[in-house]
C-alpha cells in the first residue's frame, strides 16, 4: 500500500442555532467523509476533525427569540449535531465545539501572534447601534437590500440569494432583526487584520501548483486576494472569546476569525485526548503532510484567503525553528449548493429538511447515496422526492441491492459456503480483472474529490457483475453442471467483495453489514463514540472515531473457497412511490 501519508481533513463548522440539513450534507460533511473513508482503507493517517461554531451570532439570534441563553442554544444543537453526524455516519476523528478552554487559548494566541508579528492594528470605524436595544449591531442583527442584487432580506454579512460578502453599512433599508427598528450609525473601535499586508504572500500560495483546485475555486480566490481590504477582527458582543488585551474587555474575537482557528484547535484538542499533546504538529508542520478543507461555496474565501492569511501571519506559533510554518491549505474542494425546491436551503428561514428528520424514516445509506450522486461539486443541484425514489429503487436495489441479494441467497441455499470453483474461464478472469482494475480507477476520483464520478465508475462495474451473471447464469447451471455454478458463484462473490469496498466509503453501513455476510471477522471501519471530556468548567460532549478494531484496505482480498456463509439479509429497502406524495405534504408543498 505504500508509505502512510499524513491527511488533515477539516470540515466546516455548523453554527450551532439549527438542525442540520441535507444542504450541509451535500455541501461539506458526506464529502469530508467519503474522501476520509478512502484514504484510511488506503492505509493513511488520517485526522478529521470539525465541531460546532457556538459562537455565531445565528446562536445568539435565536437564544434571544427564544428567551433563553446562547449557552443553553449551543449546548442543545451541539448534541443533536453529535447524534445526527454519527447516525448517517460521519467519521471524525474529532467533532468538539468552539466553547472549549482549549480553543479560546489557540484563538487568542493566534490572535496576540499575529498583533506581535505586526498584522494587527485598531481603526475607528461606524457600525449600526439599536437605540431600542441599546447596544450595537453584529452583522447578523441586520437586514436589509442588497446593493449587489436587491434581494430584500439580505444579511449584514453576506447575500444569500448571491453570495456576496457584504458590510452591514452596504445594505438598503437596513432594519434590526430582533425588534425591526431601524438602527442608527455610531463610532467604535476595533482591532483590524491586515489583509493588504499579507496580500502578497496569499497570492503567491494561491498562483503556486493549484492547477487541480476547482476552477470555480481557484479563480474566485485569486481575484478576490487582488482587492484586500483591511477587516475588523472584533466585534462588540458579550458572547464570544474575550479580545487578550487590556482595555478591551468589552470585545469579543469575531467569529470570522475565530471558527477557522478550529481546525487547528481540534487538531492540538484530538492529540491531547489521545494521550500524544504533540501528534497533531504532524499533519500541522510536516512538509509531506497533505490538508483537505471541505466546505460550501459561500465559505471559500475565508478558507482560500482568510485562513492562509492568518496561518501565514502568525508564523512559528508554536516551533522556535526558523523554517517552521503551519501548513497551508493542499485544497479546498468547496461544493456548490444543494437546494431544496430550487431555493437555497436556509435554517433561518426554515426552508430545511433535516437529518434527524430524515433519519427517522430512511436508511442512513439511502440517504448517502442519493447524496452523493447529485453532489453540487461543480454547479448547484436539486434534493428532489421523485429523483431520490427513482434512483434508490433503479439504482441502489436494482443495480447493486439486488445483485448482491440474490448471489449470496442462491449461494446460500445450494452450498451454504463459498463454493469450491473449477478452471475459470476467460469470461470469468475478464470480470475480475476489470472490477480489481476498479480500485484504480475509483480511487483516482476519489484521491481527486471527484466523488459522483467515482461512484459512477463503482456502478458501472457492479453493472457489468450483472450482465455477467445474466450470461453465465448460475441457476441454469446448477441443474447441469454443479461445477460451473460453482464457479461462476465463486467469481460473482469475489466481484462482490472488491466492490463492496469501493463502495464502503460511500454506504459504510451496508458495506460493513455485507462485509460480515461475507464471513470477513475484523470491521473495515473504526467506530463513532460520543463522550464526555475535559475537566471541571470545561467539560463538553465530542464524536470520536475508534478505529483500532478496523483492518479495512484498498485492494482485493481473496474469499477462501469452503468459508461459511450465513442467510443473508437484503441491503436496501425499495420505496413506495407514495413516499414522494408524503415527503412533499411535510414540506407543505
Amino acid at each position: 500500500m505504500g508509505e502512510r501519508q499524513k491527511i488533515l481533513v477539516s470540515v466546516a463548522w455548523p453554527y450551532a442555532n439549527g438542525d442540520l440539513h441535507v444542504g450541509h450534507l451535500a455541501g461539506a460533511y458526506l464529502p469530508a467523509d467519503v474522501f476520509a473513508r478512502y484514504h484510511r482503507l488506503m492505509g493513511n493517517d488520517v485526522l478529521m476533525v470539525s465541531g460546532s461554531d457556538s459562537h455565531g451570532t445565528p446562536v445568539t439570534l435565536r437564544a434571544e427569540q427564544e428567551g433563553t441563553t446562547a449557552t443553553e442554544v449551543f449546548e442543545r444543537f451541539h448534541q443533536r449535531f453529535l447524534e445526527t453526524q454519527r447516525d448517517i455516519g460521519i467519521s471524525y476523528s474529532l467533532f468538539t465545539h468552539t466553547d472549549t478552554a482549549n480553543h479560546h487559548a489557540v484563538s487568542q494566541g493566534i490572535f496576540l501572534a499575529l498583533l506581535n508579528n505586526g498584522y494587527l492594528y485598531t481603526e475607528r470605524q461606524h457600525q449600526f447601534y439599536s437605540e431600542t436595544l441599546g447596544r450595537f449591531l453584529p452583522d447578523r442583527y441586520v437586514e436589509g437590500t442588497c446593493p449587489y442584487c436587491g434581494y430584500a432580506e439580505a444579511r449584514g454579512d453576506q447575500c444569500d440569494n448571491c453570495g456576496k460578502i457584504l458590510d452591514a453599512l452596504e445594505l438598503g433599508n437596513p432594519r434590526t432583526k430582533i425588534d425591526g427598528s431601524v438602527p442608527v450609525i455610531r463610532e467604535t473601535e476595533h482591532f483590524v487584520l491586515d489583509l493588504p499586508k499579507l496580500g502578497p504572500a496569499v497570492l503567491r500560495y494561491l498562483e503556486d501548483d493549484k492547477d487541480f483546485w476547482r476552477p470555480t475555486v481557484l479563480n474566485f480566490s485569486r481575484n478576490y486576494v487582488k482587492a484586500l481590504k483591511g477587516r475588523a477582527i472584533t466585534r462588540d458582543i458579550e458572547w464570544g472569546i474575550p479580545v487578550p488585551v487590556p482595555g478591551y474587555e468589552d470585545k469579543r474575537l469575531y467569529v470570522w476569525f475565530e471558527a477557522v482557528i478550529g481546525y487547528l484547535s481540534a487538531s492540538i484538542e484530538e492529540a491531547a485526548l489521545r494521550g500524544t499533546p504533540d501528534a497533531w504538529k504532524s499533519w500541522w508542520y510536516a512538509p509531506d503532510a497533505r490538508s483537505y478543507y471541505f466546505i460550501g461555496k459561500d465559505n471559500t474565501v475565508f478558507h482560500t484567503v482568510i485562513w492562509p492569511a492568518e496561518l501565514i501571519g502568525a508564523e512559528r506559533l508554536y516551533e522556535d525553528d526558523p523554517n517552521a510554518r503551519l501548513n497551508l491549505p493542499t485544497d479546498v474542494p468547496a461544493n456548490e449548493f444543494m437546494n431544496l425546491a430550487g431555493a437555497q436551503f436556509s435554517k433561518s428561514r426554515g426552508h430545511v429538511i433535516t437529518l434527524v428528520d430524515l433519519l427517522t424514516r430512511f436508511d442512513p445509506d439511502a440517504l448517502r447515496y442519493y447524496v452523493s450522486v447529485v453532489m453540487p461539486e461543480t454547479s448547484d443541484s436539486d434534493f428532489l422526492w421523485d429523483d431520490f425514489v427513482k434512483r434508490n429503487n433503479g439504482e441502489l436495489v436494482a443495480v447493486w441491492g439486488n445483485l448482491v441479494h440474490r448471489v449470496l441467497s442462491f449461494t446460500h441455499k445450494h452450498f451454504g459456503e463459498i463454493p469450491h470453483p473449477g478452471v475459470l474461464a476467460a469470461v470469468d478472469l475478464e470480470l475480475l480483472e476489470h472490477v480489481e482494475a476498479g480500485f484504480a480507477t475509483v480511487g483516482a476520483q476519489l484521491a481527486g474529490c471527484h466523488f459522483r464520478a467515482a461512484l459512477s465508475e463503482a456502478f458501472a462495474l457492479a453493472r457489468e457483475a450483472n450482465r455477467y451473471l445474466e450470461v453465465k447464469s448460475p441457476w441454469s447451471q446448477l441443474k447441469v453442471d454443479r461445477e460451473a455454478a460453482a464457479t461462476t458463484l465463486y467469481v460473482a462473490l469475489q466481484a462482490i467483495d472488491m466492490l463492496k469496498t469501493m463502495l464502503a466509503p460511500f454506504l459504510p453501513f451496508t458495506a460493513e453489514k455485507l462485509h460480515r455476510a461475507l464471513g470477513h471477522e475484523a470491521p473495515l471501519f473504526g467506530t463513532q463514540v460520543i463522550e464526555q471530556v475535559g475537566g471541571p468548567g470545561d467539560e463538553h460532549a465530542v464524536l470520536r472515531y475508534d478505529d483500532s478494531n478496523a483492518s479495512g484496505c484498498w485492494q482485493r482480498a481473496e474469499l477462501p473457497a469452503g468459508r461459511p456463509l450465513e442467510r443473508p439479509e437484503p441491503l436496501f429497502t425499495k420505496l413506495d412511490e407514495s413516499v414522494i406524495a408524503e415527503e412533499l405534504a411535510r414540506m407543505g408543498a
